[in-house]
C-alpha cells in the first residue's frame, strides 16, 4: 500500500485522505452572515476548539441572471464563497460542504425538484472554482456530502445534528460523542439574515441564534464551549468502539447511559449521560486496561440533563494526553477522576491538570515516586493524601466558578533543577515588535536557553542582566486579530515555561452614535461603513471611542476630515493607557446645507494606523430625508425614511418588507424581528425629498404603495392602491415611547411614536 501510494505521488496524483472517526462541527451558513463578521466568529470558532465548519453551498445565491455564477462577491459581498474558504484556510479551519439547499423540499443534492442538466451546468464549475481548496493540494475544503464529484471523503456516519438553543443540548452532543464515531454538528450559533429574493416559508428574516451580531453570547454556549474542549482533548479516543458500563448493583435507571471508549494507548473515558428526571447518584464498574480487569469508580452524581465524562486509566507518559510529560514512567497515571479532564502538561516540575467541574470532586494519581508537593487548586493551597503503599495521590477538586466550571490545580512533583517563566507576557500586536522578557534561576541556564515561537513568527534575543533576556518578537501579518499563538522557553531541550498569548490588532475606531439596523427589540447589526445622522443646522456632537490593545502607554493623533464638513478640532493628540479605550469628542458643523448621504474618515495615527471610512446623513431642521444604500451587507439596498425623531427602514424584497420603525432618542425599535408589511417577490422603489416631507414610492406585481414621513412629525404614513397587508400592530406603550397605530381605511394606515408622560 505504501509503495502504490508512493508511485501516485510520483506520478503527479493525489490519494483522496480517509474520513476522521469522529467529526465535531459547527455549522456556519456564509450566505445568512454578514461578511464584515466573517473572520471574527471564525477565529472565535477556532479558539473553543472547533476545527471543522459545515455549511452549504445554495445554487439559486450564486447563480446570476443569464445563468452566470457570482462566487468572488462582485454582486453581493455574501457571495464571495472562494474568499470565504480561503479565508477558512488562514484561520486554520476545515470545512466540510453539506449539498442540501436551506430552502425546505429540496432533493436532488440541493436542487429543486426537475433540475436535470442545470445540476450538472452548476456543479463543474463550482468543482473547477474549488479545485485548489481541496485538502488533498493542502486547501481547507476536507470533507463532502455526497461526493458531488470532489475529491475528498465523505463525512462519518451517523451525523448528530444539535442546536446550541435547545434545553437539551448538552446531553444529545454527549450522546453523539459516546458513539466513539460519526459527526456532530452545532446548528444555531450565530445570528443569521435571510438573503434577499429568497421566500422562506412564514416570512422569516431573522433567526436568532446563540451569539448575537455584536458578539455578545445571548443564550448558554456552554454545551458548545464543553463539547469542544472535550473532543479536542479526547480526539485519541474518539473513533473506537464504546463498551457498554454496568454499575455496582443492578441496573442503570431509565434514562441514564454510561460507555466507555478505549484508545490504543490503554487510555479511557466513561461517558455518562443522563436524560432522566431524578438526579443519578452511584458507584459504576470501568475496565481498567493495566489491571486487565474491571475497578470500581467512586460514587459519582450526574445531574438531571447533565452529563460527565470520567477519565480512566490515562498514562501520563502518552504525549497525546499530557503535554511535556516525557519524564514520567509508563507505570505513571491518572487512575480516575471524577470531574471531565481537558488538559495535562507538565512544567518547572508541576504537573498541572484542567478540569470542568460542576460540583468537587476528586483525581487519583499512580506514581513511581512521592511528589513534593504543594498543591495549588484554584490558586490556593490544598492538602492532599499520599498512600505510600500504593503509591496513589488523592488530590481534591474543587467546583469551578459558573458558566464555565474551569478549574485548574497543580502539584509539584519534583524541584526542577533549571527554572525559566515569562515575566511580562500578556498579549501580541499584530505587525509590531512586541516585548517579551524572561527570567531564568541562573546566568547558566539564560545562556543555554532559547525562545520557540510559532512558524513564521521572528525573535531576537537582548540580554539584559545575567539571568534575564529581553525577546523582540515581530507578529507575521498573516495572523489574524483574536488567534493566540503558543512560545515556550527551553535549555538544553528540557522545557521551562510556556506562555498562550492572544494577537491583537495595535488599535480601533468606532463612533458610538453610528446607526445600526435593528431586529425586533433586542438584535441589531452594525452598519459597516458607519452611518452617523447630523443635524444640517446646528451639528451634533460625536464621540469617537479609540482602543489602545498595545500592553503599555502609546500616543495617538486623532484626524477627522469630509469636504463640506468642519469638525472642532479636527486634530487630536492622544495618550491612552495598557489596554484600555478612551473617548474623543468632536463637533461637526455641516457647510452644505443639502440633505443627504455623504462621506467623510476618522484617521489614527501614530503608535499606530488606522483609516475609518464614514458617512454622515445630513437632516435639515423640521424636514425629513430618504435615501438608499446596503445596511446589511447582502448586495441589496435597503431605503430610508427619516427625520430628526424617528427612523423607518425598507426592503426592496419581500414585497417592499418594513425592516424597522426606531425612535431614534433611545435606538428603540418597536416592529417584530421579521419586520412587518411583508409580501412575496421584489418590488421597484423610488424616492422624492422635498422641504415638508421625504417619500418612498414603491411598485408591486398589481399594486402601488406610497410610504412618506413629514419633517416635524414622528409618523410614517402608508397610502397603496390595493388593501395593506395584515397587521396585528395596536397602540401600546414600549419603554418611553407610545407606539400608536390609526388605520383609516384598508388601504391608508398610520404609524407613531411619541413620548410617554412621566
Amino acid at each position: 500500500m505504501r509503495l502504490l501510494a508512493l508511485l501516485l505521488a510520483v506520478s503527479g496524483l493525489a490519494v483522496a485522505a480517509e474520513a476522521p472517526a469522529f467529526v465535531e462541527a459547527a455549522e456556519f451558513p456564509y450566505y445568512q452572515f454578514p461578511q464584515p463578521l466573517w473572520e471574527r466568529e471564525l477565529v472565535w470558532l477556532k479558539n473553543l476548539g472547533i476545527d471543522t465548519v459545515v455549511f452549504s453551498i445554495p445554487w439559486n445565491w450564486h447563480r446570476m441572471e443569464g445563468g452566470e455564477l457570482d462566487l468572488t462577491g462582485r454582486t453581493s459581498p455574501r457571495r464571495d464563497l472562494i474568499g470565504f474558504v480561503r479565508l477558512l484556510k488562514r484561520v486554520g479551519l476545515h470545512a466540510w460542504i453539506r449539498p442540501l439547499g436551506p430552502v425546505k423540499g429540496w432533493v436532488n443534492d440541493g436542487f429543486p425538484p426537475g433540475a436535470g442538466p442545470d445540476r450538472q451546468a452548476w456543479l463543474q464549475p463550482l468543482q473547477q472554482a474549488l479545485a485548489s481548496q481541496l485538502s488533498v493540494h493542502g486547501g481547507p475544503i476536507s470533507l463532502v456530502e455526497g461526493g458531488a464529484g470532489f475529491d475528498v471523503p465523505m463525512p462519518p456516519a451517523p451525523i448528530t445534528r444539535v442546536s446550541i438553543t435547545d434545553p437539551a443540548a448538552l446531553v444529545r452532543s454527549r450522546d453523539a460523542m459516546a458513539l466513539g464515531r460519526g459527526a456532530l454538528i452545532w446548528e444555531n450559533i450565530e445570528d443569521s439574515l435571510t438573503p434577499p429574493g429568497w421566500e422562506i416559508p412564514g416570512g422569516q428574516l431573522f433567526q436568532r441564534g446563540a451569539i448575537s451580531f455584536a458578539g455578545d453570547e445571548r443564550a448558554n454556549v456552554a454545551a458548545l464551549r464543553s463539547g469542544a474542549l472535550l473532543a479536542r482533548y479526547w480526539r485519541p479516543v474518539l473513533g473506537t468502539e464504546p463498551h457498554a458500563v454496568r454499575p455496582a448493583e443492578g441496573h442503570l435507571p431509565a434514562g441514564v447511559s454510561a460507555h466507555q471508549l478505549i484508545s490504543p494507548e490503554g487510555a479511557t473515558v466513561v461517558s455518562v449521560v443522563n436524560q432522566s428526571g431524578t438526579p443519578f447518584h452511584g458507584q459504576l464498574r470501568a475496565y481498567y486496561p493495566p489491571l486487565k480487569r474491571a475497578i470500581m469508580l467512586p460514587m459519582v452524581t450526574v445531574p438531571t440533563g447533565a452529563a460527565l465524562w470520567i477519565p480512566v486509566a490515562l498514562p501520563l507518559s502518552e504525549a497525546a494526553f499530557c503535554r511535556d510529560c516525557s519524564t514520567f514512567s509508563k507505570s505513571d497515571q491518572i487512575v480516575y477522576a471524577t470531574a471531565e479532564l481537558t488538559a495535562v502538561e507538565y512544567e518547572n516540575g508541576i504537573l498541572a491538570m484542567e478540569f470542568e467541574a460542576i460540583s468537587p470532586g476528586e483525581v487519583v494519581l499512580q506514581l513511581a515516586r512521592q511528589p513534593n508537593g504543594p498543591l495549588l487548586a484554584a490558586g490556593r493551597p490544598v492538602k492532599f493524601d499520599w498512600d505510600e503503599k500504593t503509591s496513589r495521590a488523592r488530590l481534591p477538586v474543587p467546583a469551578g466558578k459558573a458558566p464555565l466550571y474551569r478549574v485548574r490545580i497543580g502539584l509539584a512533583i519534583q524541584a526542577p533543577e533549571a527554572s525559566g517563566f515569562f515575566v511580562n507576557a500578556t498579549r501580541l500586536i499584530l505587525g509590531k515588535n512586541n516585548h517579551v522578557a524572561a527570567s531564568y534561576s541562573s546566568e547558566e541556564v539564560a545562556q543555554r536557553s532559547r525562545l520557540r515561537v510559532p512558524e513564521n513568527f521572528q525573535a531576537t534575543a537582548d540580554p539584559k542582566a545575567s539571568t534575564e533576556i529581553d525577546y523582540q518578537v515581530r507578529v507575521p501579518a498573516t495572523m489574524l486579530h483574536g488567534e493566540w499563538a503558543d512560545f515556550a522557553l527551553e535549555a538544553d531541550g528540557v522545557l521551562l515555561s510556556r506562555a498562550h498569548l492572544q494577537v491583537l490588532r495595535p488599535a480601533s475606531l468606532r463612533v458610538r452614535e453610528a446607526m445600526s439596523l435593528h431586529f425586533g427589540g433586542q438584535a441589531e447589526l452594525a452598519v459597516a461603513p458607519p452611518i452617523v445622522p447630523v443635524d444640517a443646522g446646528a451639528g451634533r456632537n460625536l464621540t469617537v471611542t479609540i482602543r489602545n490593545n498595545f500592553p503599555e502607554i502609546r500616543n495617538y493623533v486623532l484626524e477627522a476630515q469630509g469636504e463640506g464638513f468642519q469638525f472642532f478640532p479636527p486634530r487630536s493628540e492622544i495618550s491612552i493607557g495598557a489596554s484600555m479605550e478612551r473617548d474623543i469628542d468632536v463637533r461637526v458643523f455641516a457647510n452644505d446645507k443639502t440633505a443627504g448621504l455623504r462621506p467623510w474618515r476618522l484617521r489614527l495615527s501614530g503608535s499606530a494606523d488606522v483609516d475609518l471610512p464614514v458617512r454622515f446623513v445630513v437632516i435639515p431642521r423640521n424636514e425629513a430625508v430618504a435615501y438608499s444604500t446596503d445596511l446589511d451587507g447582502d448586495g441589496s439596498p435597503e431605503w430610508i425614511l427619516e427625520n430628526q425623531r424617528v427612523r423607518a427602514v425598507f426592503s426592496e424584497q419581500n414585497g417592499g418588507r418594513w425592516l424597522e420603525f426606531v425612535w431614534k432618542d433611545s435606538g428603540l425599535n418597536v416592529l417584530p424581528e421579521d419586520g412587518a408589511m411583508a409580501g412575496s417577490g421584489p418590488v421597484e422603489i423610488t424616492f422624492e425629498n422635498n422641504h415638508s416631507e421625504a417619500r418612498l414610492v414603491m411598485r408591486g406585481k398589481d399594486w402601488r404603495r406610497v410610504v412618506r414621513i413629514a419633517g416635524a412629525r414622528p409618523e410614517v404614513v402608508f397610502e397603496q392602491s390595493t388593501a395593506l397587508p395584515a397587521d396585528a400592530a395596536r397602540a401600546e406603550k414600549r419603554n418611553e415611547v407610545i407606539f400608536r397605530v390609526t388605520r383609516d381605511s384598508t388601504e391608508r394606515a398610520v404609524y407613531s411614536l411619541e413620548p410617554a408622560e412621566r
